[in-house]
């Protein structure tokens, strides 16, 4: 089929707007970190955390603003480009830097426990979830790209930024409960979470490959774009699990396990 017309997302208020809103996350971020810092000298906030989030809100940027986002609209490789900066790469960033810890921090005691009884409660814990993520995250390709999903989202510019959101929420939400260092309780333990992450990674491996061969696809654009895109996702998305992977094993920390009643009386 011949590719349908693309409407650009909101010419000049398209570049203006996103730019605003990451520099006042960004900005916000670097203002809590200083609280965080000035309450608790001692226990400062761990400027790893910073560089993390403001890489992924660099490539937010890289993502959302020219040259990438004009390429996207053009090009089925860019939008491939864009997805994967948008739901996957920024996404690990972002959760690395730990804004929920940074806000517990920083909020009042009042704020602070209303916070921490959202994260307690039912809604939250079956998001949290990874195999609810993994759903909603990677389970979400086949619906979008196999469907006539993708070309009407590209089609509206709402639907193209609703697009986006849900790569961003859904690819923050799979990053957390698979490897975020904030609170998520009732989170499984890592094998579990090593189960969701392998199912990740065949979901994307064999919509890619399907993409490639023309299985299904639903997309109107040139074959070779289509393969392309295919190819960025294959590879771009074996890189990006394998960063999640990682982090993953970095932030891991062993559960302690209780000594015997024996062992734990000293010796005489």
């Amino acid at each position: 089929m011949s590719p349908l017309p693309r409407q650009e997302s909101g010419g000049a208020a398209g570049v203006v707007l996103p730019a605003l809103v990451l520099l006042v996350c960004a900005g916000g971020y670097l203002l809590l970190a200083r609280e965080a810092r000035r309450r608790n000298p001692v226990r400062a906030w761990q400027p790893s955390r910073t560089v993390a989030f403001c890489a992924g809100v660099a490539l937010l940027a890289a993502a959302l603003l020219p040259p990438v986002a004009p390429f996207a609209h053009r090009d089925f490789r860019g939008h491939m480009v864009q997805h994967m900066l948008i739901g996957m790469y920024a996404p690990l960033a972002l959760v690395l830097g730990a804004p929920v810890t940074l806000l517990l921090r920083t909020l009042p005691a009042t704020g602070a426990r209303r916070l921490t009884a959202v994260l307690h409660s039912g809604p939250a814990r079956l998001l949290a979830h990874p195999a609810v993520a993994l759903l909603l995250s990677a389970g979400s390709l086949p619906l979008l790209y196999f469907t006539p999903i993708y070309e009407a989202s590209m089609g509206h510019p709402a639907g193209h930024w609703l697009l986006h959101a849900h790569f961003l929420l859904s690819g923050c939400l799979f990053a957390h409960s698979v490897a975020g260092p904030d609170p998520a309780p009732g989170r499984p333990g890592v094998r579990a979470r090593l189960v969701c992450l392998g199912c990740a990674i065949a979901v994307h491996a064999v919509t890619a490959q399907l993409m490639y061969g023309g299985f299904w696809v639903d997309i109107h654009a040139p074959v070779a774009q289509v393969q392309g895109g295919a190819e960025i996702m294959y590879y771009g998305g074996d890189i990006a699990e394998l960063l999640l992977a990682a982090a993953l094993v970095a932030t891991w920390r062993p559960a302690r396990r209780a000594m015997p009643a024996a062992a734990a009386q000293p010796v005489r």
